[in-house]
């Protein structure tokens, strides 16, 4: 089996210009810029064929008669002829321009970026507890595919992880587990990490409100043998890639799936498996609105063209709380958007945040899988400080081959 890799349209100029530009593409457009069609291709090909007989007398033994007594034409005795000829036409015109396209695509360099990024999410993985994920061979994967796609790009300078690291009751000190799984190299840049559900189990960050408790609480972006995380809620500046990263804790939106459910009534459920289920619950409450007041004044404070915000939590748990999901929307911000949670990496199962991106991501880990996409998610940052993303994904039998969908 063979890993598949998802890529939006191109960006090299002349294959933009070849195929219509945009991230949707179009109808095919000459070099200089004019429609081409069927249509334009059929025309030249007829005005190119003379497709009636030449006048002859009689006497030459031509069956055609003079011009106004019922002369027939090439195109009316032999139909099949000509568009079989057009058909060829239209055949060689359409190679010329795949030929042209990956012409291109070998001889011109590539747009220049500022720099790269992956994100992950939802990989921590146990073998006592474990659904249809039933062996690491998932998570071992994605950590291999990540290498390779991290080689290739040569200019990754960080991951996002968006939480439930260690599955399933999360840790009490310091974990290298995860240093078995993601290779040295991997982990040569800073793991921009939020806590999951499942991370806040048996983590002393669950019942107090001070952060220096907090097991995963790291602020020190050069210590790369644990993740970075300098609080439950936390921003970091790029300059050199003219963005912003903003990790957000909305562990209180835990059941916002239940669309049925308001505001006042959305609670982190996973408080029950703590030791301290009252005041859990009652510091859920407390860092999502302190999340929401971060993200609220970075969108107004920050200069940097792009804000990169994570959570654990995808758009869709979010309906009751629609100034949130307006403000992933705003058009004069360019807010992209990653999640986990649910177990799969994909657009399609969330809340739109158009004309921005959202996605959800998975890791290989966790209980179950969620989808048939499992994988990670990569983003470049152009030189015009474009923010683009793309999945990788791995063979599903790799995962869990028994999911039906």
């Amino acid at each position: 089996h063979t890993s598949r890799l998802r890529l939006h349209p191109p960006t090299n100029a002349s294959a933009m210009r070849l195929f219509g530009g945009g991230r949707t593409g179009g109808e095919p457009v000459r070099l200089d810029g004019t429609d081409v069609s069927e249509q334009d291709v059929s025309a030249q090909v007829a005005s190119e064929q003379d497709v009636s007989e030449p006048d002859v007398s009689e006497q030459d033994g031509s069956l055609s008669a003079p011009e106004g007594h019922g002369r027939t034409t090439v195109l009316q005795r032999y139909p099949w002829q000509i568009a079989g000829g057009v058909a060829v036409a239209s055949a060689l015109v359409a190679l010329v321009v795949v030929g042209a396209l990956l012409l291109i695509s070998r001889t011109s360099p590539r747009l220049p970026r500022l720099g790269s990024f992956l994100v992950i999410g939802d990989w921590g993985w146990d073998s006592g507890s474990h659904g249809n994920v039933n062996s690491v061979k998932c998570q071992q994967a994605i950590a291999e595919k990540m290498l390779s796609t991290m080689n290739g790009l040569g200019d990754v300078k960080f991951v996002i992880n968006v939480g439930d690291s260690f599955y399933p009751d999360g840790v009490k000190s310091k974990d290298v587990k995860w240093r078995n799984i993601y290779p040295q190299q991997l982990r040569s840049v800073p793991w921009y990490s939020v806590y999951g559900n499942h991370d806040y189990h048996q983590d002393p960050c669950s019942c107090t409100n001070d952060e220096s408790q907090c097991t995963q609480v790291n602020a020190n972006a050069t210590a790369l043998d644990s993740l970075f995380m300098p609080g439950p809620n936390w921003n970091k500046d790029h300059p050199e890639l003219n963005l912003e990263v903003v990790g957000l804790d909305l562990n209180k939106f835990m059941e916002g799936w239940n669309r049925d459910l308001p505001l006042d009534e959305l609670h982190f459920n996973d408080c029950q498996w703590t030791s301290c289920s009252h005041a859990c619950l009652g510091i859920a409450e407390q860092r999502a609105r302190e999340a929401f007041d971060l993200f609220g004044r970075r969108l107004k404070q920050s200069t940097r063209a792009n804000l990169l915000v994570f959570s654990h939590y995808p758009t869709d748990y979010f309906t009751a709380k629609p100034a949130f999901l307006a403000n992933l929307s705003r058009a004069d911000k360019h807010v992209t958007y990653f999640a986990g949670h649910r177990h799969n990496t994909d657009q399609t199962s969330t809340v739109s945040t158009a004309p921005n991106t959202n996605w959800v991501v998975g890791g290989g880990g966790g209980w179950s899988c969620d989808g048939r996409e499992q994988g990670f998610v990569v983003g470049e940052v152009g030189a015009d400080s474009t923010v683009r993303t793309y999945s990788v994904l791995v063979d599903l039998d790799l995962c869990c081959a028994s999911f039906k969908s």
